[in-house]
């Protein structure tokens, strides 16, 4: 028998709860393995769930689960840096496997977690906390194994793209798709770990330290959310062959590591465009596979509690006859630091909002020349006599940095009005 206690029995908690319980037959037949669960510490024991529990194993104290010598695997769901992070060393250093769908606490204190599992010879898993049900740590950590990796794109946050989806299907704004969202369960009452990127930014940290054995700090990461996307922009990007999505980037260049998550503007028949709704999808690229694409419900009970149990089985397997198979992170001495965001090149989406007046397009690209940025497409739409009116370009390849500083000089002229939102246009790496 090998023994599992849980620290945590909200959605996710309940939701491998109910798998390990229900389809423990099933389980049994495929694997061979007898997995129970001993112990669940939660700080609500009152609270209504969807599953009946054994009222004896349950406890308000999660040290209970840590110093029950019964107990092979903790699962940590509480969420957070502490006192997650305490538990998880606790446990570690009793020599207990872990298994957590902790994204935050990996993204900032992922080296040190698996350092002490290394030390203790102990294992970590994390497949839940990146994309809930998609195996895409796995396949990473395991199926390209073989593989350098050279690029990944991702739709990491299921609550943006629903918002963006609603925006691009039924042409509402920003805070009208939000409402839909929280309506339907798919956005918190506070949104801004998702729709600011943050919630993106750290599993993409989880997902570079596997791809490239490289830890990049989550302060380091670009991160750029979707408050300031427009419908006019949903609409321009579709004239022009596009469909903005909030898009995680991770690019080996030289040697060095682009890592970035902000809205872009996506080819139309990018594999990535099609995603819709609250689901996510992972694209990415071997040099011996080529582009491989990973896609599912990223976030939910069922989802999530089903990679957690993925990860139990999988230790438990290799606890067997005595032989441990450790699979830690190791870090990489080929990776030669961060690129600059001021040094990435792309080309551009920008939307100026101006007054309709003679001279001001030739001002805005004399300026944007200034800068050694080429256009390639413009749109003009409307005539305001003594209004307002958007005007649009797309840009060749340019570098960011001279064209935030071209963007912060066109800004401060008199006849613009507003802040010029920009979008770099991500070609997909097909």
């Amino acid at each position: 028998m090998i023994g599992i206690g849980i620290i945590g029995f909200g959605t996710v908690g309940v939701g491998a709860f109910k798998i390990l319980k229900e389809n423990e037959s099933l389980i049994r037949q495929r694997t061979g393995l007898d997995l129970k669960v001993l112990k669940i510490a939660d700080i609500d024991l009152k609270r209504k769930r969807e599953v009946h529990v054994d009222p004896t194993i349950l406890t308000d104290d999660p040290m209970e689960v840590i110093d029950n010598d019964e107990i092979d695997i903790v699962v940590e769901l509480i969420g957070g840096i502490e006192p997650a992070y305490d538990y998880i060393c606790s446990a570690l250093k009793k020599g207990k496997w872990v298994v957590t769908a902790n994204k935050a606490l990996l993204a900032e204190k992922g080296v040190e977690v698996f350092e002490l599992a290394r030390e203790m010879s102990c294992e970590i898993g994390f497949e839940a906390s990146v994309c809930g049900g998609i195996p895409v740590i796995r396949a990473i950590r395991d199926g390209l194994v073989g593989n350098r990796i050279t690029y990944i794109l991702g739709i990491l946050n299921g609550t943006s793209n629903y918002i963006l989806s609603k925006m691009s299907e039924e042409g509402v704004s920003f805070e009208d798709a939000l409402r839909e969202a929280r309506n339907c369960g798919f956005a918190e009452r506070d949104p801004s770990l998702d729709v600011d990127g943050v919630d993106a930014a750290h599993k993409l940290a989880i997902l570079i330290l596997l791809a490239f054995h490289y830890p990049i700090p989550f302060r380091d990461i670009i991160v750029r959310g979707i408050r300031s996307i427009e419908p006019m922009d949903i609409r321009f990007g579709q004239e022009f062959g596009y469909r903005i999505k909030l898009l995680a980037l991770a690019k080996l260049i030289d040697s060095q590591i682009e890592a970035r998550v902000e809205p872009v503007m996506l080819p139309n028949d990018h594999p990535l465009s099609s995603v819709g709704g609250v689901y996510n999808a992972v694209f990415v690229v071997g040099d011996r596979t080529g582009p491989n694409l990973y896609y599912g419900k990223g976030a939910g009970a069922d989802p999530t509690g089903s990679a957690v149990v993925s990860d139990i089985i999988d230790m438990a397997s290799r606890m067997g006859g005595g032989k441990r198979v450790l699979k830690i992170p190791t870090l990489s001495g080929e990776i030669n630091g961060i690129k600059s965001g001021d040094e990435s090149v792309a080309p551009f989406y920008m939307r100026f909002i101006a007054e309709d007046r003679p001279g001001v397009l030739s001002k805005i690209s004399g300026i944007l020349a200034d800068h050694n940025i080429s256009i390639a497409a413009v749109i003009q739409k409307g005539r305001k006599e003594g209004g307002s009116v958007p005007i649009v370009m797309l840009t060749h390849e340019a570098r960011e940095g001279p064209l935030k500083m071209a963007k912060k000089e066109i800004d401060g002229l008199p006849f613009i009005k507003g802040e010029t939102l920009y979008l770099r246009i991500e070609q997909g790496n097909l």
